[in-house]
């Protein structure tokens, strides 16, 4: 097994890359283990400025305002997961020989002999939907599990805290496996692979790379996706364990070493005894909620990998009966006048809002943002036929617009030139105008939100409060 924990850290020099959620608990762990810890941070801030005095108080150097340069004597690096592969710290560790470590890598060396395996899952979308699933289906199979990592729980705390597990679920971005080159999970899946964060990774095949490392040493299952056939080039290409099995996952009937959909009811071919004839049921498409087709396969994926690690059918089906999903992923808000208004703000890139447009027949469709680098011209071509209207808010709305102009001229649009706190419920009331009964008013802005709000949340909150206001006004 890859990547065992370094058992003397007395006087080793360890530079961690940046403050925040993940440097600072790997500056504090280091620190407890005895090494010689360096925290460097290009901000100097107040807020970078009180978290310094927090560590320096502890005994941790921290030099702000210089991320760049190597401290002298540094023998290891820790990254938090965010910090771009070609910064100038990070040549200099490679030309000085020097390891570099992601906060994931650090905990993955700092478990304990008797360990919990991990089940992880990685993708452009869906992965914390996924986990809390998988976690959801191993609960209920009676393991001691919990959702971690990039769900926003530290593996450092998981890892060096007093409970016991038996398994975690793990949530992995291509950040964080970049940074994690010794783990290997007992099974992991990659749901999907689309254009995402290539300012960071340099280019789509890069990106790809990051997130096939998931695979790189499973022992008994690599989930891929059989509708994107990028995953399943990803498992081919990685060096697992002897006997690890590849292991698809399909909206459409399953085939061996497949788990799939046969009239309504999840069932898998994989994990069962003479797979070339059998199949197990799991569980119906309706204990999924919400049933949309991009939330199905997030249930088959955390079933593949609950079945990898040899949980009863009967625990699937009862763990995605208990499961709920977070706000503002598909969250059903309200019905007025016989028209439905859905919360998809978490829908934060195009691949996100194609799989939420596809889960509706009519649309008037609320989106905008900031794009991030995105085009538009595939998602609108594909979702043409089913909108109804479309409005637009945010930073980079136009290049919504020019190709919904491209792609579906016949479509109305109503571009809303404004970014104030009224500016949701100004979306909101055109959208309902737009809006005739049987629609769906989905918001799922295939943009980032900080051009406008706080965060995903926020905006989501934002339609929610909107939506009940035009109730209260009706009531």
């Amino acid at each position: 097994m890859g990547g065992r924990q370094v058992t003397d850290w007395q006087g080793k020099h360890v530079t961690v890359a940046g403050l925040g959620v993940s440097g600072i608990p790997a500056a504090k762990v280091l620190h407890g283990l005895g090494a010689a810890v360096t925290v460097v941070n290009d901000g100097d801030d107040e807020r970078a400025r009180a978290q310094a005095a927090e560590l320096e108080a502890l005994g941790i150097t921290v030099r702000l305002g210089d991320g760049s340069t190597l401290p002298e004597g540094t023998d290891l690096v820790v990254t938090a997961p965010g910090w771009k592969p070609d910064k100038p710290l990070f040549t200099a560790a490679r030309e000085a020989g020097l390891e570099i470590w992601g906060d994931v890598e650090l905990a993955w060396r700092l478990r304990g002999p008797d360990a919990a395996p991990w089940l992880a899952v990685t993708g452009t979308n869906g992965k914390t939907t996924t986990v809390q699933m998988l976690a959801s289906i191993l609960t209920a199979a009676g393991l001691r599990t919990a959702a971690v990592g990039n769900i926003g729980v530290s593996l450092l705390d998981v890892v060096l805290g007093d409970e016991q597990y038996d398994v975690l679920a793990v949530e992995l971005s291509s950040y964080q496996l970049h940074w994690a080159p010794s783990l290997r999970a007992h099974s992991a899946a990659v749901l999907n692979l689309a254009p995402d964060h290539l300012d960071w990774h340099g280019s789509m095949e890069a990106y790809a790379k990051d997130k096939g490392r998931v695979y790189e040493g499973n022992r008994m299952a690599c989930v891929y996706n059989v509708a994107d056939k990028a995953t399943e080039d990803l498992v081919r290409e990685a060096d697992v364990e002897e006997g690890c099995r590849a292991i698809g996952f399909t909206l459409g009937t399953p085939g061996p070493s497949q788990l799939g959909v046969v009239d309504g009811i999840l069932v898998d071919r994989a994990f069962v005894e003479n797979r070339q004839k059998n199949a197990q049921e799991l569980a119906e498409v309706s204990d999924i909620d919400p049933p949309a087709p991009h939330n199905v396969a997030n249930a088959l994926a955390a079933a593949a990998l609950a079945r990898a690690f040899g949980v009863p059918a009967k625990a699937v089906r009862d763990g995605l009966r208990a499961f709920t999903p977070d706000a503002h992923r598909i969250a059903h808000v309200a019905d007025l006048d016989g028209v439905t208004y859905i919360d998809d703000s978490k829908a934060t890139n195009t691949h996100a809002a194609q799989a939420s447009l596809a889960a509706y027949e009519s649309i008037v469709w609320i989106a905008g943002g900031l794009a991030k680098g995105a085009t538009f011209d595939e998602l609108v071509a594909g979702a043409a036929k089913r909108l109804r209207g479309v409005v637009l808010i945010g930073a980079d709305r136009a290049l919504i617009r020019e190709a919904l102009a491209r792609h579906a001229p016949e479509v109305p649009v109503v571009d809303l030139d404004r970014t104030d706190t009224g500016a949701m419920l100004a979306a909101v009331r055109e959208a309902r105008a737009l809006a005739q009964a049987g629609d769906t008013v989905l918001l799922a802005p295939a943009c980032a939100s900080m051009d406008m709000f706080v965060n995903y949340n926020r905006r989501g909150d934002a339609f929610a409060e909107a939506v009940r206001e035009l109730a209260s006004a009706d009531g």
